[in-house]
């Protein structure tokens, strides 16, 4: 069965229209996608490498959690779903924002950050998604970057998403 989606105003209000995931959207709607970004006490970011078989961007390395708002979702309960669902972790998003938003196309895109020790072996990877997961520095996700086994994300949002990991804003106070 087809997962269904929420479409949403470029201002991001519910249009009050779903669609399912996959399909091409209507000229001036978008769609709702969540990024979790976990850190660990050492500065290390939680990364995925996705299963061979996922359709888009197979086998590649990639932030741990990622996925579309399902319909009826907000953004909190697909980081919460999503976090649940690829790596096995309930974790409470109420009282958290996104660190960032990024427009893309079709939709929104909003990362939140976790500062959280986990041992790799606590993790249970949805394996039809997640082939595997490690630790990762900054230096060692940009060069991941250069030589193609990561997702071609911008290096400066990594970069970012380091940065903002400490709940840091984008000045210095």
């Amino acid at each position: 069965m087809a997962e269904i989606i929420d479409l949403y105003t470029v201002d991001r209000q519910l249009t009050g229209k779903t669609a399912k995931r996959g399909d091409p959207l209507d000229e001036g709607t978008y769609r709702l996608v969540v990024h979790v970004c976990v850190f660990n006490s050492k500065g290390e970011m939680l990364i995925q490498k996705r299963a061979d078989d996922i359709v888009r961007w197979p086998s590649y390395w990639d932030i741990i959690v990622g996925g579309g708002a399902s319909a009826g979702d907000t953004s909190r309960t697909a980081a919460e779903r999503e976090t649940a669902e690829e790596i096995g972790l309930s974790i409470d998003f109420s009282d958290r924002r996104p660190v960032i938003t990024v427009n893309f196309s079709d939709g929104f895109d909003d990362f939140y950050t976790i500062e959280k020790d986990i041992s790799l072996e606590d993790l249970h990877l949805q394996t039809e998604e997640v082939a595997d997961a490690k630790w990762a520095s900054q230096k060692e996700i940009e060069e991941m970057i250069d030589d193609g086994s990561f997702i071609p994300y911008q290096k400066d949002l990594i970069g970012y998403l380091f940065f903002a990991r400490e709940g840091r804003g984008t000045w210095n106070l």
